[in-house]
């Protein structure tokens, strides 16, 4: 059984996933090209794709998450999103940062499978 403590933090824990990927999302709308850039130097196909759904999947998951509507589900593909970024896009270990990347993904992408395994809590729309 939850407690008013254990869903508040449930709550907080949520509101940090989720305002890290809304920020994110919204921070590439202004910057498409670095962005395609990017995504085009570590190969991977049709960048334009790769990126307007890497947008859509950080904006709505992120706001799916923190309304705890679908959140399970939206925590889920977060989870796999951040764990897919840290092993295409961080992969060189030779860089400090680059590890820090990978850890902070893998993080990350293990507090959003929390979420997933365990609901949104109760002060959510999903309501646990």
């Amino acid at each position: 059984m939850n407690t008013q403590a254990q869903d508040t933090l449930t709550l907080v824990a949520r509101l940090l996933l989720a305002a890290l990927f809304i920020l994110a999302g919204v921070n590439k709308i202004g910057g498409m090209e670095g962005t395609v850039g990017y995504i085009s130097s570590v190969g991977l196909p049709m960048p334009e794709l790769v990126y307007y759904a890497t947008v859509a999947i950080e904006i709505i998951g992120g706001l799916l998450l923190a309304a705890g509507f679908k959140a399970r589900y939206a925590a889920g593909a977060l989870g796999i999103f951040s764990f897919l970024a840290a092993v295409i896009f961080h992969n060189d270990f030779a860089q400090q940062s680059e590890m820090t990347a990978f850890l902070k993904n893998l993080a990350i992408a293990g507090g959003m499978f929390a979420v997933a395994a365990f609901g949104p809590g109760r002060f959510s729309i999903d309501r646990g």
